[in-house]
């Protein structure tokens, strides 16, 4: 068994093609997240990945839309992921493919 600490990963990210990462793979990645209330998080945009999101708690609108504790939310390549936190938000994030330099901020 191996076992890791969170606070060795980088950001929350946990699985992936990058370094540090508790398992290595190219085919997706994962990220606990924590927002803060009011935190400013550029918008941006993924031209290859498609991310899937879990609000595991908080409130938060991203395009516009608000969504609240136990929303799942998908962002597909070029759609650009704007959000605003209005309480802290904890999210579960899955992308995929995990490809270096693909997250372009507008």
């Amino acid at each position: 068994m191996k076992i890791l600490s969170m606070d060795t990963m980088k950001g929350g990210w946990f699985v992936g093609d990058f370094d540090p990462t508790a398992h290595k793979t190219d085919k997706f990645e994962v990220c606990y997240k924590v927002h803060q209330k009011n935190e400013v998080w550029p918008a941006h945009y993924h031209p290859i990945a498609t991310e899937i999101n879990y609000l595991i708690s908080g409130e938060m609108i991203i395009q516009k839309k608000q969504l609240k504790s136990g929303d799942i939310f998908i962002l597909y390549p070029y759609e650009v992921a704007d959000p605003t936190f209005q309480t802290e938000c904890k999210l579960i994030v899955v992308k995929t493919p995990s490809k270096h330099g693909d997250k372009v901020e507008v």
